[in-house]
């Protein structure tokens, strides 16, 4: 394989690890698994209740390594997937491994940083996409004082 070949794959964890730095940060720690679990739970949170194609929209704007992550699992005949509140935390909770009390300050800090790193506008057309009560979870009541 040439070198050429392979500056691609590192580039694509280079990237992603910028993305779950920064998401680590946000918390306060360095743990790139933490920040791993709190990313999956989020990307999954978003696309479980898009559109197949709204989906694939945001997938696109993904770094390679967490577009594999983001697809994981994904089933697409069977989406979006319709749920309420409490089943929405318990989902989170479980897959990013923290306490169900945490998800709503967890998914508004993780959505600071992808909203950094997508395309302007690409996060909110999203939400927009998502009922009420999961874009005031995912996105926090307000995100200013988050920081």
């Amino acid at each position: 394989m040439s070198r050429r070949n392979v500056d691609v794959f590192d580039r694509a964890v280079r990237t992603s690890e910028t993305w779950l730095t920064d998401v680590a940060e946000i918390f306060g720690t360095d743990d790139l698994r933490f920040a791993g679990r709190v990313v999956r739970a989020w990307l999954h949170a978003i696309r479980d209740r898009l559109t197949v194609a709204e989906a694939a929209n945001f997938g696109a704007q993904l770094p390679e390594l967490l577009r594999g992550v983001y697809y994981d699992g994904w089933n697409p005949t069977r989406v979006p997937v319709k749920y309420g509140p409490d089943e929405f935390v318990a989902r989170f909770a479980g897959e990013a491994m923290i306490p169900p009390a945490d998800v709503r300050w967890t998914a508004a800090r993780v959505s600071l940083i992808m909203q950094s790193h997508l395309s302007p506008g690409q996060l909110e057309h999203a939400l927009a996409q998502l009922p009420g009560w999961l874009r005031e979870i995912v996105s926090g009541v307000d995100l200013a004082t988050i920081g």
